[in-house]
């Protein structure tokens, strides 16, 4: 009763109840079975593994699996029947995996498994208008390409739309940043780690421009894996400009003879000095 004297009603949500296994289609297994035998063979259908009620007057039997391939699987046949009736029907039959069967992997969208390497000429790439690693180019702004240019001019290319709509946010340049350092052009990598220099000393790196210039470069050397690509500053590789030929043509020698048992030697008949016993 409310604080004026009148009656509040009061809603009480039902709870949901578990269906309960219904006596009549749960000793239908021989209904069941003739069904499955029917429908995939004897030699498919196992033994029965128990029931499960799947609402009122609908139930499922299940069966092992014999089926090659399938270890873990069930044969899952639903039967069911109709009010004040006796009569059993057979709905469905299915396979369908057990706790203990081998099944693939989950599903991932395919925009979260898109790899780089999976595109192709001809092949596009949709970005979500609500992307992270993009903003709308009127709100911060197009980086200009001549650093001497003024707000003033760059504000009058926004005016004539010359900007680009979307660019870069300071979440994509951070997420490009640390995936450039922690991938193969960066200071980790197995070819860095054994070069006898570093990027930032090196004569073929292209200074870059912008926020990601501090810690990144792009190489300009053909005889390197990371030409065209943008490096680390403390990447490197045996390509380095400070490497002379002496140091290219040192080559560790075999302290003791190395015999081959596993090849055969051939050897023609000019080859051989034949000397009589």
């Amino acid at each position: 009763m409310s604080d004026n004297g009148s009656v509040n009603n009061v809603v009480r949500t039902p709870t949901a109840r578990a269906p309960k296994a219904d006596a009549t289609l749960a000793e239908a297994v021989e209904t069941a079975r003739t069904a499955l035998v029917e429908a995939v063979g004897e030699r498919e259908c196992g033994d029965h593994l128990g029931v499960v009620a799947e609402a009122e007057r609908v139930l499922t039997h299940l069966f092992t699996a014999l089926q090659p391939g399938y270890v873990g699987w069930r044969w899952a046949v639903t039967v069911a029947r109709a009010p004040r009736q006796k009569v059993v029907t057979v709905n469905e039959i299915v396979l369908l995996p057990g706790d203990s069967a081998l099944v693939g992997p989950e599903w991932v969208p395919w925009k979260d498994r898109m790899a780089k390497d999976d595109l192709g000429p001809g092949d596009l790439v949709p970005v979500p208008d609500g992307d992270p690693r993009l903003v709308p180019g009127y709100l911060v702004g197009d980086e200009p390409l001549d650093q001497t240019s003024s707000r003033e001019q760059r504000e009058v290319v926004e005016d004539v739309g010359l900007g680009r709509e979307r660019v870069l946010s300071v979440a994509g340049r951070d997420a490009a940043a640390d995936r450039w350092y922690a991938g193969v052009n960066g200071p980790d990598a197995a070819i860095a780690t054994a070069a006898p220099g570093r990027c930032g000393s090196c004569g073929f790196l292209l200074r870059l421009g912008g926020p990601l210039s501090a810690a990144f470069g792009v190489c300009a050397n053909a005889s390197s894996p990371s030409d065209g690509q943008a490096v680390s500053y403390d990447h490197g590789c045996g390509a380095h400009s400070d490497v002379r030929v002496e140091d290219s043509q040192h080559q560790p020698s075999a302290t003791t003879p190395v015999f081959d048992t596993l090849t055969w030697d051939t050897w023609g008949d000019a080859e051989l000095e034949i000397i009589p016993r």
